[in-house]
């Protein structure tokens, strides 16, 4: 045998030895339990007097909140209760067994008061674990049962993500009424914290408890017990994930309106942003293979981005129709501009593409599109800056030009001359003549007209056909200058309008975005 085992053994006997011979503490506690409740009724209200309420001293321990559920209007939370009264049929004296202070009972073997939570959730209604009752030589009781509650709360979802709620969960006898129990609270400062684990979602901003004794609906007064618990959701996970993606999204609209048409990135803008935020949200893993094989158009990309945030939005969103949140409005107005976006995308490609064969410029698309927008837009065509006066000097041009062209005759207009040739030449001609019948020359004259006349017919016969090439040539020519200058109105009124869009745009993603920032309670709760 081994140096060890042989203290090992010594030890033991030793042990043996100095324990008492037998223990009489067994015995005490099988004779004072059967002394209590030998004879001991648990109907029997336990109190001296019977015109007097029982007073059961009423507390909490508020040990973890576990879910709140929005859809169904649950708050689901781990609570201690604590329940101490006073019974005058539990009472012994100490000295007479053994020295026993205090006893642990099942709660079916006494009396204990049937303190419920009224607006329980629970499938048993009843959450609690019975626990044993500890019962002190005096006559004191405490009951402190455990238990998962499902209370009903009203969840108010207009702010979310930036939400407070306030749940409450009412305790009181489901039988006795004030006369007969009289629930008052052990505290005055509402309910134990000290052991709360804090949760991932909710931050716990305050609690009180408030005591009430009377109801209209019954003539006796019933008390009960109020405990009301703040909490305010953390936002720090649905501003990262919801409003910053939403934004980014936004953005990646804006930005095609910065883009010239002819590139042919304009509907395939953003695509590598809006699949590298797709993986980073995690939200269409089993869609990805499908999505990252082709890139895809920038109608296909707005819509992608929809698809992406309503899936983000289906996760997080308080499954509820009772109010609209805010972030729900806020993903509404980005959802109509990033449509917007799109209609107004084809709109510019539209106006960018047209052309003279096809299409005339109506005189309002002229005066908004080419002069007023550009004017307060800061916008300018190459050689020409626009200006108000500027603007009020080309339309009183054109309005002198036209009523000129209407002064002047075919061939004027043809050729882009005065008439003022005209009128010479006719002079001259008449001049002549007159000094020729004033000299006298009658016979003469009568044999000019005889000799220029067939001479005058080849020669009007000549000069309308060398006028109708100039018609010709003069109309190819105006036509090509006004289609090119058509051409050119049309790009530049789309070029107009991406400016506008681009303004009108971000300004309205700023706004919404102050707005939905600003009209929230609280910005960010870690």
């Amino acid at each position: 045998m081994t140096p060890f085992s042989q203290v090992l053994r010594l030890l033991t006997c030793t042990l043996i030895i100095t324990l008492p011979k037998g223990t009489e503490q067994g015995t005490h506690e099988k004779k004072l339990l059967n002394n209590l409740l030998d004879k001991y009724n648990v109907l029997e209200r336990p109190v001296a007097n019977e015109s007097e309420p029982l007073e059961v001293k009423f507390g909490l321990t508020l040990q973890q909140i576990i879910d709140v559920d929005e859809k169904n209007q649950l708050l689901i939370t781990n609570i201690w209760l604590s329940l101490e009264w006073n019974d005058y049929n539990l009472m012994w004296n100490e000295s007479e067994f053994g020295g026993i202070k205090d006893l642990r009972i099942t709660p079916n073997k006494i009396w204990r008061p049937d303190i419920l939570m009224y607006n329980s959730a629970d499938e048993g209604f009843d959450g609690t674990y019975h626990t044993n009752v500890v019962v002190r030589h005096n006559g004191s009781c405490l009951y402190v049962p455990p238990g998962i509650f499902k209370s009903t709360c009203k969840i108010d979802i207009t702010w979310f993500p930036f939400d407070d709620q306030h749940c409450d969960m009412k305790f009181g006898s489901w039988t006795y009424d004030g006369n007969q129990l009289d629930l008052v609270l052990n505290s005055e400062k509402g309910g134990d914290l000290s052991d709360f684990i804090t949760n991932g979602e909710w931050y716990l901003i305050g609690k009180s408890m408030m005591n009430e004794k009377l109801y209209q609906c019954c003539p006796e007064p019933y008390v009960d017990v109020t405990f009301t618990i703040q909490i305010r959701r953390r936002t720090l996970y649905y501003f990262f994930n919801l409003i910053v993606p939403c934004v980014l999204i936004s953005s990646m609209a804006l930005l095609g309106f910065t883009l010239p048409p002819d590139s042919g990135e304009k509907l395939t803008l953003g695509v590598t942003i809006l699949l590298s935020l797709t993986v980073f949200l995690n939200l269409v893993a089993e869609t990805l293979p499908q999505v990252s094989d082709a890139i895809p158009l920038l109608g296909v990309t707005i819509l992608l981005s929809v698809t992406v945030l309503s899936l983000l939005v289906a996760q997080v969103l308080p499954q509820t129709s009772d109010a609209v949140p805010l972030i729900g409005t806020y993903f509404n107005c980005i959802m109509f501009m990033v449509a917007s976006s799109v209609v107004l995308t084809v709109v510019v490609l539209n106006y960018h593409h047209r052309t003279a064969d096809i299409h005339e410029m109506p005189q309002w698309i002229k005066s908004v599109f080419l002069q007023w927008l550009p004017w307060m837009l800061g916008m300018s065509r190459p050689g020409k800056k626009i200006t108000r006066k500027s603007i009020l000097m080309s339309n009183r041009m054109k309005e002198m030009e036209l009523k000129e062209r209407s002064s002047k005759s075919l061939i004027a207009n043809v050729l882009d001359i005065d008439d003022d040739i005209r009128h010479c030449s006719g002079i001259n001609s008449t001049s002549a003549s007159a000094g020729f019948i004033r000299s006298g020359g009658r016979g003469t004259m009568t044999t000019l007209d005889d000799t220029s006349g067939s001479t005058f017919s080849a020669a009007q016969r000549e000069l309308q056909s060398i006028l109708k090439e100039l018609q010709f040539i003069t109309a190819r020519m105006r036509k090509a200058d006004d289609e090119a200058e058509l051409i050119s109105d049309w790009k530049f009124a789309a070029m107009v309008v991406d400016r506008f869009c681009l303004i009108i745009f971000t300004m309205f993603t700023i706004i919404a975005t102050v707005a939905v920032l600003l009209s929230a309670p609280h910005i960010i709760v870690q």
